[in-house]
């Protein structure tokens, strides 16, 4: 009675739990939005490369600095809630979220801006020390020659004022000359050092040369007005001054913005840049949606048909997920991305294993033992706790190598992948334990044992308990066929190559939508179109869903508006959809990035494995995943289909689909394989036998789940592929290729291997700790 009492209690507080959850999960949802990422919602994401000078590095306090000038110069730009962050060390990631055209904000946001006003010394750079001196080359004393802003020589003296001293800069029409000008008004020290500078100035005679003040921005004189109205060494007084030139409205306007916003500390570079249309987003969210929901319901069906009431009730705990995965990525301010979208979808599917692991263990107890229903949940829980925690920090560990590793729309998926595992455990140790748990426990159910899915076997098992095949006892033949299959692929690998995406090799990327789907012809005319501007690298493709793709080399966003303006001249109606450019730097940096990132991941699979298990089980796990990792990459090098950040995401997750059923076989092998029994062969081969029947065993038990769970997860997976388009369709093929591989590596590769390298080296059973009683006086003795 006690020990039923406890077990009330533990439930009571459970249900506690679950209903403080939702209730926290559904205020939350209803009372915030996810932050939608530009490739949802369209916009244009910018990545600056903080650069060290002599004088200083570009450091995080260098970097910081950096990024509050530049929220000037975008406040200026009008763009609605714009982002600013360092990211990293040296880098400035910058969000415009509805701007489709980067140039304007290319041009303010990248210019180092470095204003500066020099003394006018002369227009002979042959008074300069030192013999064959470069322009713009200081000599000993400071002074460098250059040009003006009419091409004449001129040499100047040490700066005597920097952007910082300038507080304000505004562009409008002298009333005089009806010329567009640039009006500076200078800080309080500012003031003091123009009025040193142009009461110097004022000393020498009119047309004379150093009765002229230099105005330098980015080692370019911009303008060099003589002084007017000042008297010697009295300067001009007011703390502002007119910047007059060829100006036009335009550039008028872009230098007040410039000197306004002030210097930037160190020079920037774009190392990256990415342009989506609005419609892009539009339609990943509603294919997303589609295959959500239509994934659900098809897994919903199936989960039900398998487990009967228990299979409905975990559809519940599903639709719980849903929503406190939903509260936690708002309530976190997380951003949702493209990838991260997918990652979101995936994890509905992968949710399902936990409940599948619990019902299999409770069908055991009720079906083979005759244990109640409500017993049959209860040790179905207690027992599935360790495969299924294994399970889900090997997808941890997937996730969080995104997070620290990737970079952009990947790094989101690493996020909602991570959100989602642990909203899965939740839902299904929590949530889905208290539905059950009270639904087996009522009388009308326990009537009717039926019901709960619990009281039979399915046939799967049914058929393997009748054949049982010696599966173990063919392990040569498994690993040879394996050993075939990952040859294959990597002839692929290093015949077809890779077809590298731009974010792995720099260069740049267009796409356009068209209006009845792109053909051959408008291929052709548009390749053609673009050789004649002088893009004869260019290639240009269709893609499945009739899109336009233009890839580059380096080209900048003039000669890319150029290519728009060609494309838009050939093929009447095209839209833009996306524009990505990636620095050749960032490319290199990004493609090592990736080689590390799945290299950490083997090896911190294997070491929790070997950690959690016996080396020889992280070692046989680690082979099995670079297995498969193999056969993914080595099938997109035959397809031709590209590997870009988003098929790292995906490789990166079928790496934790791997290990996540290797995990579930090698967590029934350490439950089985307690030694050799008794009446044994007392011989090597004898010991080495009873390992691999364990093995057999645990392989055998485990199908059925295997099977429900990959059938579960690939209604989702076949859903994204179908409806998701060109953004996602490659995506879920990665997937659905590994979740495949996976399960048949976790039985026929993993595990046969485990067996051959028992054969060297023996895996030693953990055998369960006996309690210890000693005699009542502390003699020492053990009874």
């Amino acid at each position: 009675m006690a020990h039923h009492v406890a077990m009330t209690k533990n439930a009571w507080w459970r249900l506690l739990v679950a209903v403080t959850i939702m209730t926290g999960a559904v205020l939350l949802s209803l009372s915030a939005t996810p932050r939608l990422g530009l490739d949802l919602s369209g916009g244009t994401q910018i990545t600056l490369q903080a650069l060290d000078t002599p004088t200083m590095e570009a450091d995080a306090e260098a970097t910081d600095r950096a990024v509050e000038v530049l929220r000037g110069r975008v406040d200026a730009l009008g763009v609605a809630e714009p982002t600013l962050v360092r990211s990293g060390e040296n880098r400035i990631l910058i969000e415009l979220p509805g701007l489709e055209d980067p140039r304007e904000a290319a041009e303010v946001i990248g210019k180092t801006a470095q204003l500066t006003f020099h003394p006018v010394l002369g227009t002979d750079p042959s008074v300069l020390e030192g013999p064959g001196r470069k322009s713009g080359e200081p000599d000993e004393k400071g002074r460098f020659a250059t040009v003006d802003e009419d091409g004449a020589p001129l040499v100047l003296g040490k700066a005597q004022l920097e952007g910082d001293d300038v507080s304000d800069a505004v562009a409008g029409l002298d009333q005089t000359s009806t010329q567009w000008v640039v009006d500076v008004d200078f800080a309080k020290s500012g003031n003091r050092k123009w009025s040193a500078l142009t009461g110097d100035a004022a000393c020498f005679n009119l047309g004379d040369p150093q009765r002229r003040v230099a105005i330098v921005l980015d080692d370019e004189v911009i303008s060099s007005p003589q002084v007017q109205d000042a008297a010697c060494n009295v300067g001009m007084s007011g703390g502002r001054t007119q910047i007059s030139g060829n100006f036009t409205e335009a550039s008028a306007s872009e230098l007040a913005l410039l000197i306004k916003g002030g210097a930037l500390p160190l020079p920037v570079e774009i190392i990256s840049q990415q342009v989506v249309g609005p419609t892009l987003g539009d339609e990943a969210i509603d294919a997303s949606t589609k295959a959500g929901i239509i994934g659900l319901i098809l897994t919903g069906l199936f989960i039900t048909f398998a487990y009967r009431l228990a299979g409905f009730l975990a559809v519940l705990a599903l639709g719980c997920y849903a929503v406190i995965s939903y509260a936690v990525l708002v309530g976190l301010g997380a951003t949702l991305t493209l990838p991260g979208l997918a990652g979101f979808v995936l994890a509905i599917g992968m949710a399902i294993d936990a409940n599948v692991l619990v019902f299999e263990r409770a069908k055991e107890e009720g079906a083979e033992i005759g244990v109640p229903p409500e017993r049959a949940v209860t040790v179905g829980f207690s027992k599935a706790w360790s495969a299924i925690l294994d399970s889900n920090v090997t997808t941890l560990l997937a996730g969080g190598l995104l997070f620290f590793l990737a970079t952009g729309p990947v790094r989101g998926f690493g996020v909602t992948l991570t959100i989602g595992v642990l909203a899965s455990m939740v839902s299904a140790m929590v949530i889905s334990r208290v539905l059950v748990e009270f639904a087996t426990s009522r009388k009308a159910v326990r009537r009717r044992p039926r019901l709960t899915g619990f009281s039979s076997i399915g046939p799967v098992q049914r058929l393997l308990n009748r054949k049982n095949p010696d599966i173990m006892g063919r392990s040569k033949l498994w690993l040879a066929l394996s050993s075939a299959v990952v040859s294959v692929a990597a002839v692929g690998i290093f015949v077809n190559g890779l077809n590298l995406g731009v974010e792995f090799t720099g260069g740049r990327v267009v796409d356009f939508t068209t209006v009845s789907g792109a053909t051959d012809r408008d291929v052709n005319d548009v390749r053609a179109a673009l050789g004649r501007a002088g893009f004869d690298d260019a290639v240009v493709q269709n893609s499945a869903d009739g899109d336009l793709i233009v890839k580059v080399g380096q080209v900048d966003n003039e000669e890319a508006q150029r290519i728009r303006d060609v494309v838009a001249e050939e093929v009447p109606g095209s839209r833009l959809e996306s524009d990505s450019f990636i620095g050749p730097s960032l490319g290199d940096e990004l493609r090592t990035k990736a080689l590390i990132a799945l290299g950490i991941a083997l090896f911190a699979q294997m070491l929790y494995l070997a950690a959690r298990f016996r080396w020889v089980f992280g070692a046989s796990a680690a082979m099995a995943m670079l297995h498969d990792v193999t056969i993914v990459v080595g099938t997109f090098a035959w397809l031709g289909k590209p590997v870009d950040g988003v098929f790292l995401a995906a490789t990166l997750t079928v790496i934790g689909l791997s290990v996540n059923d290797t995990v579930v076989v090698f967590d029934r092998v350490r439950e089985r394989w307690q030694g050799p029994p008794a009446d044994a062969e007392p011989t090597t081969e004898g010991r080495r036998g009873a390992f691999a029947t364990a093995c057999n065993e645990a392989v055998l038990a485990t199908v059925p789940r295997t099977v429900n769970t990959g059938l579960g997860t690939m209604f989702i997976l076949g859903a994204l592929f179908v409806l998701g388009g060109d953004s996602l369709t490659d995506f879920a093929l990665a997937l659905l290729i590994g979740l495949v591989v996976g399960t048949y590596s976790s039985v026929f590769t993993a595990t046969p291997l485990a067996v051959m390298m028992d054969r060297r080296w023996p895996v030693l059973p953990r055998l369960p700790k006996q309690k210890v009683a000693r005699a009542e006086t502390d003699s020492g003795a053990v009874v």
